[in-house]
């Protein structure tokens, strides 16, 4: 939307700005006040009704004083701050709708608190906006040291009440003298995360539920006259022809509107509706458009057109333009380079599409996101015979992603399984907390392109990231989704969820019509991680049918087997069906997982369909067994879905929260963190890294103990230090390129006596020197720990992923194999335990080779830690704990490295915020 440039923008935190879903799936968008608000917020207090004026000012307040108006729109967005909530108004370039502030009122660091207040429009009320501006000025308060926000609020202001108990905060409220005080702790909690989480998944779908039911669709071209026809010359004229010769191929339920055509602006300006506008225009043509929708009552529009962000700085600038001007109208912004959207609801079905012809209705979800894939996806589905719910194509992923779709399907009753075509993931931490909801009732399949690779896709705005490249494997792993490497695959999986009950377990039966053809399968389903039941017993081509049938029966026995791989290549004799009819009536009556790969089945699956006998549950259904064109596909397929069966019924845990530091309270260390933290930013402004004693202070935080060491540069300071920690003592180079390394004389262990350790002192003080020359070598004396197993765990802040924390065992696995797990917070009990259990040296934690066992409980308590302390604190850049040596009871922190640097937003932030 169109806003003058305020006159002084020193301070001002542009990150704060944010558009917006509201519980009714329209938009808006949410910005730090400004001076030049001042006739805005009048106009906003003057249109409100005397009861929200006495709620939010405890007295008629009709017009704000001139002094308090100037007050309340200067603020420094520090000690005090503002936001508003706005939408283009009618007179004005824009009117606010809501606003909310804090004042802080107590400065004491570590313990900041302030007082808050809201006003929310009168007709926007009821639509979860109260809700929405306390998240974010939580988040901006937590930014800036505030901890605890405080609020006076009248016991007939149940709405304000509301949002405060709502909110899954820790929540103390009292009346006194007519006034209830609210005191809301502002650390998040399981509880706020979730009543997070559950909003925006109910807001988001709503909105995605605005646009797939459109109806009345206008179609919006470029105002320029066409060139010829044959001409190609001109590609918007040509994509709106595009969709006007789809809809007439089919127009499903929809209704199209053609601006010049069926409706005019003058039209739509004196009251003329529609859902939804598909646009194919110049991108200042396409802004035009939008802004001239409003009122209208789109929910959207699908801009089928590119020329945006792919064309450099300046058309990322109009792309911004694009989404403020949509959501400031409560709009969502499919595309650009939209192939666009179509739905298959029997009797509400929605033509929004290029696609000239489109997939029988089913029971499929598919987005993707650029045009051409959704050309291949969609021609794919219709070759294989897949019904399709719904197809989205989001083209630049500018505002809709697979992450509003899946938070749609989550609920959809014409949907069972999703399918994504992802070409970059924008914000993978969002991604994984909605696919794994939603991975719990439907199975997810994704493809990611370039998942090994730099490349990022024209228009696509991606952060940096410095993970490496398997970590978006770990996230999909963690998300519970299936991974397809290509579109082969996500079909090939998609055939068998659409069509087939979840297996029971990976007990694979096998029907072959050879014998070498029942060995082939055999290695593909032992290579698939899944159990071949008996060996397999092959059928000759031409068996008589009452041998057919007594294999099939043997094979679909009570309890023979959880899935069944039948295979049949006829090589002379004519391909015959009795196999193919036994095996589907076999599946149709109990409900047996069944893939086949036979000759001139592939494509075809109707050729192996079945009824549902009578007197069975579902009886009268068909059953279609999908057909794979080599038995490798039809059993990776299968592995795949036995993978996610076992995943969707296994237990995942729940969040790691352990208690943080003995005989405090949770909220006292974590302001204990956070007051160690501002004071060291503070001094430090551009980051450091931590001391020995500041290192010991902040782990304590977190219920972790660093072991004592001292640092000396003579051999008597050494011993002065041994005979403080107490003997025996461990002497290492204090160097980082040489405290590990005991093949470089880095490293001196058990030592017993003053003179065996000033002569160790000496000769490694002699050997740091040779090794690193031209440096004053620097030793640290440790009293030994408990022997265990030496361990690496680390976290490291990234751009991209949030806090990544890692693990290994230490030496050789870890430097020079890689053999490290990753996850990202907040982690489960059970993620916890994956990690440790998931590297390739952990049998070394278990008693490998007769050595003790080590106490894999107190390891699996360090890791959750360090991972609590890395989803609290965005500050911490990176932390690295190596050794941790892990005895037969007990896990010690033998050394810690942290570095802090000032905190950057993270890309999945406790604010529901669309992309902008």
């Amino acid at each position: 939307m169109d806003q003058p440039e305020p006159a002084d923008r020193r301070g001002y935190p542009v990150e704060w700005e944010a558009d917006v879903v509201l519980r009714d799936g329209s938009t808006t968008h949410v910005r730090p006040i400004r001076p030049d608000d001042a006739d805005a917020l009048q106009r906003f207090q003057m249109a409100q009704s005397e009861r929200s004026t006495y709620l939010r000012f405890f007295a008629a307040l009709q017009r704000i004083p001139d002094r308090l108006l100037t007050q309340l729109v200067t603020v420094d967005h520090v000690r005090r701050a503002a936001l508003v909530a706005v939408r283009p108004g009618t007179e004005h370039a824009e009117d606010i709708v809501g606003v909310t502030r804090y004042d802080v009122t107590d400065d004491q660091p570590g313990r900041r608190t302030a007082e808050v207040a809201f006003n929310i429009a009168d007709a926007l009320q009821g639509q979860g906006l109260g809700s929405v501006l306390l998240e974010h000025i939580a988040a901006a308060a937590r930014e800036r040291g505030v901890h605890r926000f405080i609020a006076e609020v009248l016991p007939q202001n149940r709405a304000m009440l509301g949002v405060f108990r709502e909110a899954g905060y820790d929540v103390e409220q009292h009346l006194d003298d007519g006034v209830v005080t609210v005191s809301v702790d502002l650390d998040p909690t399981d509880r706020s995360r979730e009543v997070m989480a559950d909003r925006e998944h109910r807001t988001e779908a709503r909105s995605m539920q605005g646009l797939l039911s459109a109806r009345r669709v206008l179609l919006v071209g470029p105002t320029g006259a066409a060139g010829p026809a044959d001409a190609a010359e001109d590609i918007d004229h040509l994509l709106v022809a595009r969709v006007r010769e789809a809809y007439a191929a089919d127009p499903g339920d929809t209704e199209l509107l053609v601006l010049g055509d069926d409706v005019t602006w003058a039209d739509l300006e004196n009251g003329a509706t529609i859902d939804l506008a598909v646009v194919a225009a110049p991108p200042d043509e396409v802004i035009d458009a939008v802004r001239r929708l409003r009122g209208t009552g789109a929910h959207g529009v699908v801009v089928l057109s590119a020329g945006w962000a792919e064309t450099g700085p300046a058309g990322v600038a109009r792309r911004r333009e694009l989404l403020r001007t949509a959501h400031g109208a409560g709009m969502r912004v499919v595309g650009p380079a939209s192939y666009g959207l179509l739905t298959n609801v029997p009797g509400a079905s929605l033509r929004a599409s290029l696609a000239l012809t489109t997939p029988r209705p089913g029971r499929v979800g598919l987005f993707s996101q650029s045009a051409p894939t959704a050309v291949t996806a969609s021609e794919t589905v219709k070759r294989r015979g897949l019904g399709l719910s719904t197809l989205v194509s989001a083209g630049h992923r500018a505002d809709v992603s697979g992450n509003d779709v899946m938070q749609y399907w989550q609920d959809d009753p014409h949907t069972d399984v999703v399918c994504l075509y992802l070409e970059t993931l924008g914000n993978p931490r969002k991604f994984s907390r909605i696919a794994r909801r939603l991975a719990l009732v439907k199975p997810v399949v994704v493809v990611v392109a370039g998942r090994h690779g730099s490349v990022v896709p024209p228009g696509h705005t991606v952060r940096a990231t410095r993970a490496p490249r398997r970590m978006l494997d770990e996230v999909l792993r963690q998300s519970g989704v299936i991974r397809a490497e290509n579109t082969h695959q996500l079909m090939d999986v998609a055939q068998v969820l659409a069509h087939q009950p979840l297996p029971a377990g990976g007990r694979v039966g096998i029907l072959a019509s050879s014998p070498s053809l029942a060995a082939l399968v055999a290695d593909a389903v032992a290579a698939a991680g899944l159990t071949v039941v008996g060996p397999p017993e092959p059928l000759s081509a031409g068996a008589p049918d009452d041998e057919i049938a007594a294999a099939v029966d043997a094979l679909y026995g009570p309890d023979a087997c959880d899935a069944v791989v039948m295979v049949s290549v006829p090589v002379v004799l004519p391909r015959t069906d009795a196999m193919a009819r036994a095996v589907a009536q076999a599946a149709a009556r109990t409900g047996r997982t069944t893939v086949v790969s036979a000759l001139g089945l592939h494509g075809m699956p109707d050729q192996l369909a079945a009824t549902v006998p009578e007197g069975l549950p579902g009886a009268g259904d068909e059953i279609r067994i999908p057909a794979f064109s080599t038995p490798e596909d039809a059993v990776w397929a299968l592995g795949e879905v036995v993978r996610y069966a076992r995943w969707r019924a296994q237990d995942h845990g729940t969040p790691v929260r352990p208690a943080l530091r003995e005989g405090v309270s949770d909220g006292v260390a974590r302001t204990q963190a956070r007051t160690l933290v501002e004071s060291l930013l503070g001094r430090h402004p551009e980051g450091t890294v931590l001391d020995q004693d500041a290192a010991t202070e902040l782990l304590a935080c977190y219920g972790l103990t660093l072991w004592g060491s001292r640092s000396v540069r003579t051999p008597g300071e050494a011993v002065a230090a041994a005979r403080d920690l107490g003997w025996p003592v461990a002497l290492k180079v204090a160097s980082p390129a040489l405290r590990h390394r005991a093949d470089l004389g880095g490293v001196r262990l058990d030592i017993a006596d003053a003179e065996d350790l000033a002569e160790d002192a000496e000769r490694m003080l002699a050997a740091a020197s040779a090794l690193l020359p031209g440096t004053d070598p620097v030793l640290e004396v440790q009293a030994m720990a408990p022997t265990g197993v030496a361990c690496v765990v680390r976290s490291v802040e990234d751009e991209l992923f949030g806090p990544v924390v890692s693990f290994g065992v230490a030496g050789d696995a870890v430097d020079l194999l890689d053999d490290v797990t990753h996850g990202v917070p907040p982690l489960t009990d059970v993620d916890v335990a994956r990690m440790v259990r998931g590297v390739r040296a952990a049998p070394r934690l278990f008693g490998y080779q007769g050595a003790p066992a080590a106490d894999v409980a107190a390891l699996e308590d360090v890791l959750a830690r360090v991972s609590v302390m890395a989803e609290d604190l965005p500050e911490l850049a990176s932390v690295e704990l190596y050794p941790v040596a892990v005895a037969e009871r007990g896990a010690s922190v033998l050394h810690a490295t942290i570095r802090l640097r000032p905190a950057e937003r993270r890309t999945d932030a406790l604010r529901r915020a669309l992309p902008g």
